[in-house]
């Protein structure tokens, strides 16, 4: 938003201010100054001067020599090849030593061998017009001769630029940054009456006619109608003003909307009302495929989502955004209907950005902008009518609305706000704060102005009176409450020993992406009608391979395989702490928390049970088995395990089924688990009890038994925990051999038991007893047979 100085002062004395105080007080005051520019740029020394003679250039076709009286005394000689001089022309002279807008340095010199002294000066030089300029500038007859022409013509004008947040419309306006310049440097504010002007005596609503058919869209509409207007072009001051502003002015109707605009904060709108079929403008909701050509000349598809402004028979407008030609003001109008409506934010934003014509007033209506705010932007733009003789203004306003928004009020809490901003503001200057930014304050109640929707709670009646009472002047003091150590929960305590377990397995730690392909399934040969296919579907995804989320970790981990396997890679062992999403036809999923591990290139079906053997004892969970599971597609049938922890099943692990590992283009053998990290926290028991350490020796066995090759090694250790007398210490597998001698589909496996008892030494007899119990239990249970 930029705001011209001397605009500024139009609503009050503010004096001679330093540029940089004013960038430095206002940005403290909670409008961010982002610089300030002189309208005029860099230029310098260019005077006002009058061509007395032109003649032709002795050696060139396209160059003329003028004279020049830039001061009343002797005239100085310049060569142009404008093609726009004549004799009489006052125009604007950059003299020797003078400097143009760009920074451009000019100097006397000779152009083909004739002495030029200056030079003429065009708009774009002197920083008025942005394109490129066809012709020096001419400036009016009655221009006196030998001014200073950025003094002439404004532009010594300092022009400061601000960043408004999108909460603060009301500051998208001149009278807005008025507002909040008088509140930070304590100035008397006002703003003229813009219902002081003359009217005629004959009523808007007789001329013209406004009906809203959904108050959702449209809240409220103003109209007012003027006659026999006159166009031409607008004054220079407003001009200037608009340039300053970067509009261009068109005309004097179009000017005094846009003006306003920049003035109230409040998009303005003019139709002829002669081209509005019956006078009657209706505001509706846009038909699928409604056609409408716009004021810059092009045709606009329209859809139901935008708001129309019609007359009955046709579209004349897309509300908020801009306007239809086919109701332009032109030269020949001479009846204009003024629009100050009031649009539904939302729906004007969605209309700019369907219509891909994003406008100054579509950018201040999906702001929110104040439905009270209308009466003073009509009044204004009928009041510069009136003034500048542009046309008579009808008496009377046409005002069409529904329900409109109430006050809002809040309560003065003192003792609060102070406590909240750890300062000590009297009552007295909380409330001379409030009303100076046109608060008002009865007794304990602050009522809120209709412009200032952001504010809703005592927290922003606190920023408000912080912000202009001095953030600078908030005391430093130490915090007052105690200080205490934080700390981790128990459940990233656990993560955090998950990963250190398998760190030092040799593995490491992945991230991948929570959504996924749903063609992952395919590859993991889940067959259909599987629960995993009831994806949790993305609304905007990046494209159809981010299109839902996973269902198990197992698809992410394959595929981070597959990238080092691909970059040859000869060995990978990695893992990752994860979170699946299972619909469970609620609002949201439930995600579920997983560890995935996965390996290839090192290692087989015992290397990663290990490694969910680590993870399990370094948790603490209890009564962990390992089934057999013989139906996982994604595994192999012969390979492959559930984990079981007190009969809940924590996960799987085993060897990746050989055609899940063709469809990931994987090589070798591939190994995976996926553990459920809640399920493994609920049966984990991470307390560390002592135990001394033992005072009698232990006795050891070995057993090889021959089995058949169905037959697991939790089958042998349940005999083994069932059969322990209360002495077997332990026990552990240490070979399994297959041979020709043994018989087909057998195998000899051997074990080595501990016993030992706390209180004595365990004799022969006594470990002899539980080993024939458990020799008995093999041979009845498993069909074990021991080997001599």
């Amino acid at each position: 938003m930029n705001l011209p100085m001397s605009w500024l002062r139009d609503y009050m004395n503010i004096g001679e201010i330093e540029t940089k105080e004013y960038e430095h007080k206002m940005t403290m005051s909670g409008s961010k100054v982002e610089g300030t520019t002189r309208l005029g740029g860099e230029c310098e020394n260019i005077r006002t001067g009058k061509i007395l003679k032109v003649e032709k250039h002795p050696d060139a076709d396209k160059l003329v020599v003028c004279q020049v009286d830039v001061n009343g005394g002797e005239p100085i000689q310049i060569v142009t090849a404008a093609t726009n001089v004549f004799e009489g022309a006052i125009v604007p002279v950059a003299m020797h030593k003078s400097t143009v807008y760009g920074g451009q340095k000019i100097t006397k010199g000779k152009l083909r061998g004739v002495v030029s002294n200056g030079m003429f000066c065009s708009t774009d030089e002197l920083g008025i017009t942005k394109e490129r300029a066809t012709g020096i500038m001419i400036l009016p007859e009655d221009t006196p001769i030998g001014e200073d022409v950025c003094s002439l013509l404004g532009l010594d004008e300092r022009v400061v630029e601000f960043e408004i947040t999108s909460n603060r419309p009301d500051c998208m306006s001149i009278i807005g940054l008025a507002r909040e310049t008088a509140a930070t440097f304590g100035c008397d504010f006002s703003v003229p009456d813009p219902t002081k002007y003359d009217k005629i005596p004959e009523k808007a609503e007789d001329y013209a006619k406004v009906e809203i058919e959904d108050y959702e869209l449209c809240p409220r509409y103003l109209g007012k109608v003027v006659k026999n207007v006159k166009i031409g072009p607008s004054p220079e001051w407003m001009q200037r003003r608009l340039t300053a502003c970067g509009i261009r002015a068109i005309n004097n109707v179009v000017d005094i909307t846009n003006y306003v605009m920049l003035e109230y904060g409040q998009p303005m709108h003019a139709y002829d009302l002669d081209c509005v079929s019956g006078r009657k403008i209706i505001v509706r909701r846009a038909k699928d495929g409604e056609i409408l050509e716009t004021l810059d000349e092009q045709e606009r598809k329209m859809d139901s989502s935008m708001i129309c402004i019609s007359d009955g028979e046709k579209a004349i407008g897309v509300a908020g955004v801009m306007g239809g030609a086919n109701s332009e003001v032109t030269e020949n109008t001479t009846t204009v209907l003024f629009e100050a409506a009031n649009f539904n934010g939302a729906a004007v934003r969605k209309g700019a950005k369907a219509l891909g014509m994003r406008t100054d007033a579509s950018a201040l209506f999906e702001k929110g902008l104040d439905v009270y705010n209308l009466d003073g932007a009509i009044e204004r733009a009928c009041q510069l009518m009136s003034e500048m003789g542009a046309g008579e203004v009808l008496d009377g306003t046409i005002d069409v609305h529904g329900a409109l928004k109430g006050v809002t009020t809040l309560p003065l809490e003192t003792e609060k706000i102070n406590n909240f901003l750890g300062m000590d503001i009297s009552r007295s200057e909380m409330i001379d704060i409030l009303n100076v930014l046109e608060f008002k304050v009865e007794g304990n109640t602050i009522i809120v102005p209709s412009f200032r929707g952001d504010i809703e709670t005592m927290a922003d009646i606190a920023e408000e009176i912080a912000r202009i009472y001095g953030y600078d002047k908030i005391p430093t003091t130490l915090m007052d409450s105690a200080v205490v150590a934080g700390g981790k929960t128990a459940e990233q305590k656990a993560e955090d020993k998950v990963k250190e377990i398998l760190v030092a397995d040799g593995f490491d730690e992945i991230i991948t992406y929570s959504f996924t392909d749903p063609k992952e399934n395919e590859l993991l040969k889940i067959p259909e009608g599987d629960k995993r296919y009831d994806f949790v579907k993305i609304t905007n995804p990046l494209g159809e391979e981010n299109s839902v989320m996973r269902t198990s970790m197992q698809s992410s981990m394959c595929e981070v395989l597959k990238t080092n396997y691909n970059k040859r890679i000869p060995a990978a062992a990695l893992f990752e702490f994860g979170r699946v999403y299972i619909n469970n036809g609620e609002t949201l999923p439930d995600e579920r928390k997983m560890v995935s591990v996965g390996m290839y290139g090192s290692g087989d079906f015992y290397t990663i049970k290990g490694t969910v053997e680590n993870i399990l004892n370094g948790l603490g969970v209890k009564k962990v088995k390992f089934v057999a599971q013989t139906e996982n597609p994604t595994f192999h049938p012969g390979r492959c395990a559930d984990v079981l922890a007190g009969g809940v099943k924590i996960g799987t692990v085993g060897q990746a089924h050989p055609q899940v590992v063709k469809n990931y283009k994987l090589g070798g053998e591939v190994y995976l688990a996926e553990l459920d990290f809640a399920v493994m926290l609920e049966n984990a028991d991470g307390k560390k009890t002592y135990k001394a350490l033992p005072k009698f020796p232990a006795t050891t066995r070995d057993i090889a038994m021959v089995v058949d090759e169905n037959v697991t090694v939790g089958s042998i250790a349940e005999i083994f925990e069932k059969e322990m007398g209360g002495i077997l210490e332990s026990y552990a597998l240490f070979d399994v051999y297959r041979g020709e001698q043994l018989g087909e589909n057998k195998k000899s496996v051997a074990y080595s038991l501990s016993f030992r008892a706390s209180d004595r030494t365990l004799t022969d007899d006594e470990v002899n007893a539980v080993m024939e119990k458990i020799l008995d239990g093999l041979k009845n249970k498993v069909g074990a047979d021991l080997r001599e």
